[in-house]
Parts: C-alpha cells; sequence; structure tokens
C-alpha cells in the first residue's frame, strides 16, 4: 500500500441557496492509498456525499486539487470526466438503480459491453462477479424477483465489471435490514480485497464502518 492513488489537496466546495452561501467542505486534504478501504463518517449535512461525488467526477471543486494515479481530475473537460467514471470508478449508492427490463446478469455485463468489452467477455465477468456474492441461481431474475439485499449484491457486482480503481459506495446499506447490510457489507469489502480495489464507503452505519482499514469524520465540512 506504498502507492498513493488519490491525493485531495485543499477542497473546497460550496453551493448557494437563495441569499445565503452553504459551506459544504472547507479545505478537505487527505491520501488514500491503493488497496486501502476507506470509511467516512459524520452527520448528515457534513459534506460526507459531496466528498464521494468529487472523487467520482459526479461534482466539482471551487478550489482545490484531487488527483487520481496521474490524472489530476479536477481540471478536465466533461467529456474526459465521463471517461473517468466509466473506466476508473465503480459506483455503489443507497438505491440500487438497476434497470428493470434487464436481469442480474444484464445489468452487471451492460457497463463492460458499453465500456468496449467483447459481449463474451462482459458475460463471463458478470458471472464470475455475481458467483462471488452469492447469486449464482439468481443471474436470469429481473430486479422485480429480487430481495432488497440481493439487489444490493448485484450492485456491488456491477460497480467491479469494468476493472475500476477505485469503488465509491454511498451508503450503500442505507435501505436494509440488519441481516442483509451486514451480508452486503461483508461481500463489499471482501470483493473489493479479492480484486484488489481501493473502497472508500461513506456510511452511516458503525457495523459497516468498522470493516473499513482506516476512518475519517467529517464535522462541518472539516476531516477530522
Amino acid at each position: 500500500m506504498s502507492e498513493v492513488l488519490v491525493r485531495v489537496e485543499n477542497i473546497v466546495k460550496n453551493y448557494i441557496s437563495g441569499t445565503e452561501t452553504l459551506h459544504i467542505l472547507k479545505g478537505v486534504s487527505l491520501n488514500i492509498f491503493r488497496g486501502q478501504a476507506v470509511a467516512v463518517t459524520g452527520q448528515s449535512g457534513s459534506g460526507k456525499s459531496t466528498l464521494l461525488n468529487i472523487l467520482g467526477g459526479l461534482d466539482r471543486t471551487d478550489s482545490g486539487s484531487v488527483t487520481v494515479g496521474d490524472t489530476e481530475i479536477t481540471g478536465l473537460s466533461e467529456s474526459a470526466l465521463s471517461a473517468y467514471r466509466s473506466r476508473r470508478v465503480g459506483f455503489i449508492f443507497q438505491f440500487h438503480y438497476l434497470l428493470k427490463d434487464f436481469t442480474a446478469l444484464e445489468n452487471v455485463m451492460l457497463p463492460g459491453y458499453i465500456g468496449g468489452m467483447k459481449k463474451k467477455d462482459a458475460l463471463e465477468k458478470a458471472r464470475a462477479l455475481l458467483s462471488d456474492v452469492r447469486l449464482d441461481d439468481r443471474i436470469q431474475h429481473f430486479p422485480s424477483q429480487l430481495s432488497g439485499g440481493e439487489r444490493q449484491r448485484v450492485a456491488v457486482a456491477r460497480s467491479m465489471v469494468n476493472d475500476p480503481d477505485m469503488i465509491l459506495a454511498d451508503e450503500p446499506t442505507g435501505n436494509l435490514d440488519p441481516d442483509n447490510s451486514a451480508m452486503v457489507a461483508e461481500l463489499l469489502y471482501a470483493e473489493a480485497e479479492k480484486w484488489g480495489k481501493t473502497l472508500i464507503v461513506v456510511t452511516h452505519d458503525e457495523n459497516v464502518a468498522g470493516r473499513a482499514k482506516i476512518r475519517y469524520n467529517l464535522e462541518s465540512g472539516v476531516l477530522v
């Protein structure tokens, strides 16, 4: 873990709400090493999701820089950011965002196929990932035929299909009961370790955060 994958330097993010300026991130800096599992906790409104969105290229900073590998993403064009998101980042959100008219297998393989993989290779990778998250017998089921925990496990598999540098998970167990939450968290961390992925998890769940090797807490936009 000697290689820094993500270098965040003094990033600031504000939002305008009417006549008020909301100071969301106030000079956040941190380094995340390749292969690390990192949890970010904090109260609602502390800036956790904003930080994750900036790391994933879904939002931009007002100042400061974010460098992933040898690429400073804060200066990328919109098209370059889109390519960065599709090739280098796997996303998992609180809601699974599976395509309702596609099977679990198709939902996992599609990002790989769209990203340039041959269909046969994308299907093979999708099957392997779904096996990893213990869904061998559910690959031909549609989202409506899956439980909440199973849908989120499909989302975990989908996040890995393009072989990204890092997985960004925003409250990945937020909609689940305790048993399913524990299973999804276990599989998420296990998959990241198996495939050598850097994992950054934003969570309110102490059990999910406790599985990470490194933990940060955001308080009113400041990392502590």
